[in-house]
């Protein structure tokens, strides 16, 4: 990394550690938000396909057993079922339940509101830009960690 873009770095750090507190902060501070930070995650990713415990921990880059311990508090919940691998493998997949679909998708709806709260002053160029530096950067880790992370 060339020098002269240290300081940019380390103001681009310090923002980012803010970006992260605004949103852990407003997520505990909703009441509308249902899902805590892991659990909209897991669902969110189970949402696209129905993963193993394995997959999902190689995903997530976490031990299996604290994923295990993760899905097995929204099976309680009844937000998340296993069904049995249709490839007919032996490890059996999770996938979310209707009641599980239900709860992310209006966790999603509140978030989105929350974020066009947060943008309705913006001009809409000044979005799609914000957008499109969000979507480079994340690819550019997905890059850097040699896994893509697929988008709906």
């Amino acid at each position: 990394m060339p020098t002269s873009t240290t300081g940019v770095v380390e103001l681009l750090e310090q923002e980012l550690t803010l970006l992260s507190r605004h949103q852990l902060s407003s997520a505990h501070h909703n009441p509308d938000l249902v899902l805590d930070r892991s659990a909209y995650q897991l669902l969110g990713r189970l949402e696209l396909e129905p993963l193993s415990l394995k997959q999902l921990a190689e995903l997530f880059r976490l031990d299996v057993s604290t994923v295990n311990r993760q899905i097995a508090s929204l099976r309680r919940k009844g937000l998340v079922e296993r069904i049995a691998d249709p490839a007919g493998g032996v490890a059996q997949l999770l996938r979310p339940t209707r009641k599980g679909l239900s709860q992310l998708r209006a966790d999603r709806s509140t978030r989105n509101r929350q974020i066009g709260q947060v943008l309705e002053d913006w001009h809409p160029d000044e979005i799609d830009h914000l957008h499109q530096v969000l979507e480079k950067f994340n690819l550019s880790i997905e890059s850097l960690e040699g896994q893509a992370w697929p988008r709906p």
